[in-house]
């Protein structure tokens, strides 16, 4: 009994050595992107590789901007929209995290007891899905650089340890400018210069504050739940929401 505990013990000690390894010899040169702009992102290849899949043309339209050719209200309306504390925090805005957390527990409490599930002695609150605002600028920039579509805690930690080392490596305005070069903004389109001229026919540099905060209203589902082309009444909500919120955001790259 002993003998194959120990070898089972040994075995999984191996497999953890192994996976361990592996993450070392895969881990991104985060570094580079200091002074170098990707030129693909794990989200992109997965859209290209679906629409391969399904015979269709491959779609990628994609102009690389610097930051002061992006207009600062693109800037304060994205973060209006996705990270209000996005100078405030170093990747996890642990504040929302808890909102989303309480959120969870009530949301379950309440579809607990409409089916006559309910018990507080042995009722276990669901994890929280993160999908209002939870996730900041930092993770998910990871996710999109990095990571592919599917859900399990291994991503989670992966996006973690990929979101640390961002903050560490890059100035908060070098995260920002690639988020807004590299982000889903439509079928095919990527960037907000892309996005820009792709919905207002103009450049990046001039979009007003009623255009920024339209664009910054499709980020969360710009496919599907918030494409206007589907559901432009839920895009013109969230865009008169992210325009009263940018008012407050301030632009601080002292980090520089």
């Amino acid at each position: 009994m002993w003998y194959w505990t120990k070898v089972l013990f040994l075995i999984f000690i191996g497999a953890i050595g192994v996976w361990f390894l592996y993450e070392l010899v895969t881990f991104p040169s985060i570094s580079k992107l200091r002074s170098e702009n990707p030129t693909t992102t794990s989200m992109i290849e997965y859209r290209l590789s679906e629409e391969r899949a399904e015979g269709k043309e491959q779609r990628k339209f994609q102009i690389w901007m610097p930051m002061d050719q992006i207009s600062p209200n693109l800037q304060r309306a994205v973060l209006a929209g996705e990270d209000a504390r996005f100078f405030q925090h170093h990747g996890f805005d642990w504040d929302a995290i808890e909102k989303a957390w309480d959120e969870a527990v009530k949301e379950g409490e309440k579809e607990a007891k409409e089916e006559g599930d309910y018990d507080p002695e042995d009722w276990i609150p669901p994890m929280p899905s993160f999908k209002r605002g939870a996730s900041t600028v930092t993770q998910q920039l990871a996710k999109n650089l990095y990571l592919s579509e599917d859900r399990n805690f291994l991503r989670k930690g992966r996006e973690a340890v990929y979101t640390y080392f961002l903050e560490r490596n890059l100035s908060k305005k070098r995260i920002l400018e690639i988020y807004l070069n590299v982000i889903e903004w439509g079928d095919g389109v990527y960037g907000a210069e892309a996005a820009s001229r792709n919905y207002f026919k103009k450049s990046a540099s001039n979009l007003t504050r009623e255009e920024a905060a339209y664009l910054s209203a499709m980020i969360p589902s710009p496919l599907n739940v918030f494409n206007p082309a589907k559901n432009r009444k839920r895009v013109v909500r969230r865009q008169r929401a992210i325009l009263r919120g940018m008012n407050s955001i301030k632009l601080d790259y002292s980090d520089k």
